[in-house]
C-alpha cells in the first residue's frame, strides 16, 4: 500500500516569487532549459527526420515553462527518440547517468542531437541525471566497475544509498536513485520512469519529484503513466503520428481518458475488447 507521507502540492517559493516579478514586467528566465529548438535536417535519409513531432519544431519550438514537463503519446511517435537528443545536446552519456558517465555499451542515439538548439535560462544547475529505463541496468553495472577500480575516492555507489543497483529490485533500485542521488538544483531527465513501478509507487515517486521540484529543480519526463502526468501545474505535449506536437490538458491526454474508461466500465470494455478479438479471429 502507498507509504509516502501526504503532501501538500504547491509551487516552489523560488519559482512562485519569479513568476510574480515576470507579471510585474521583468523578464526573468526561471528554467534551466527554456525551450528547444530545430536547427535543420539532415540530407541523407534516417527514420527520426520523418517524426512529425520532430518536423513540427520547424513550425515552434518546444516550450519548457514550467518545472516538469511530460512528453507523452503512442509508441513510436519520437518521445524516447526526443528525450534523448536533448539529454545529448544537454551533455548527458546516451545510455543515461549524470554528466560524468561517460561508458558506452553500444552506439545507437540518432544523430538528432547535433540539430538541436537547446536555449538556456540565466541560472545554471548544479546536478543532472539523464535516466532511460532500456539501460538503467548499464548504468549499474558502470557504476559497480568504477568501484571495483582501486581509488582513495568514495565509492561511487555511497551517492546512490550504499547497496548495488544490481543487488535491488528494478523499482528499488530506480527509487534509491532518485531519493538518494537526485539532490536538487538540478536538470533531470527521465524516459519512462514508470517501467519498473507498481502504481502505489509511482505515487512515491510522484512524491520525490514533487520535493525536487520543491529544490528548485527541472524535470522533462518522457512517460506513459497517467499517475505522473497528474502533476499539479506540469506542462503535457502529446507527439503524435499525425499532429506533430500539442500541448494538451491532463484531462484530454488518450492516457487520461481510456483509463478511466476501463476503471468507470471494466466489464463494458472487457466485453468489447474480447469480442472483437474473437469476432478477428
Amino acid at each position: 500500500m502507498y507509504s509516502a507521507e501526504p503532501v501538500k502540492f504547491c509551487w516552489p517559493r523560488s519559482h512562485r516569487e519569479l513568476r510574480d516579478i515576470e507579471a510585474g514586467g521583468e523578464s526573468l528566465e526561471t528554467q534551466y532549459l527554456r525551450r528547444v529548438e530545430l536547427t535543420g535536417l539532415p540530407e541523407q535519409r534516417c527514420y527520426w527526420k520523418e517524426l512529425p513531432a520532430v518536423q513540427s519544431l520547424w513550425e515552434s519550438p518546444l516550450l519548457l515553462e514550467q518545472p516538469v514537463t511530460f512528453l507523452v503519446g503512442e509508441n513510436g511517435t519520437g518521445k524516447s527518440t526526443l528525450l534523448e537528443a536533448i539529454a545529448v545536446a544537454a551533455g548527458f552519456n546516451p545510455e543515461g547517468g549524470t554528466r560524468n558517465f561517460s561508458f558506452s555499451s553500444r552506439e545507437t542515439h540518432s544523430e538528432l542531437y547535433e540539430y538541436l538548439r537547446l536555449v538556456k535560462g540565466y541560472r545554471r544547475p548544479r546536478d543532472g541525471f539523464f535516466l532511460r529505463a532500456e539501460s538503467f541496468y548499464n548504468v549499474a553495472t558502470n557504476i559497480d566497475e568504477m568501484d571495483a577500480a582501486p581509488s582513495f575516492s568514495p565509492k561511487v555507489i555511497e551517492s546512490y544509498g550504499g547497496v548495488s543497483l544490481h543487488e535491488q529490485s528494478h523499482g528499488e533500485s530506480f527509487l534509491a536513485l532518485v531519493l538518494n542521488r537526485f539532490g536538487g538544483d538540478g536538470l533531470y531527465l527521465l524516459d519512462e520512469p514508470e517501467a519498473a513501478l507498481s502504481p502505489s509507487r509511482q505515487m512515491s515517486l510522484l512524491v520525490y519529484l514533487h520535493r525536487l521540484v520543491q529544490q528548485d529543480s527541472q524535470l522533462v519526463i518522457a512517460t506513459h503513466s497517467p499517475i505522473l502526468m497528474a502533476y499539479p501545474g506540469a506542462c503535457i505535449y502529446v507527439l503524435s503520428k499525425d499532429g506533430g506536437i500539442c500541448r494538451t490538458a491532463y484531462e484530454r491526454t488518450e492516457h487520461y481518458v481510456v483509463t478511466r474508461e476501463f476503471l468507470n466500465h471494466p466489464e463494458k470494455m472487457l466485453r468489447y475488447l474480447l469480442d472483437e478479438k474473437d469476432a478477428a479471429d
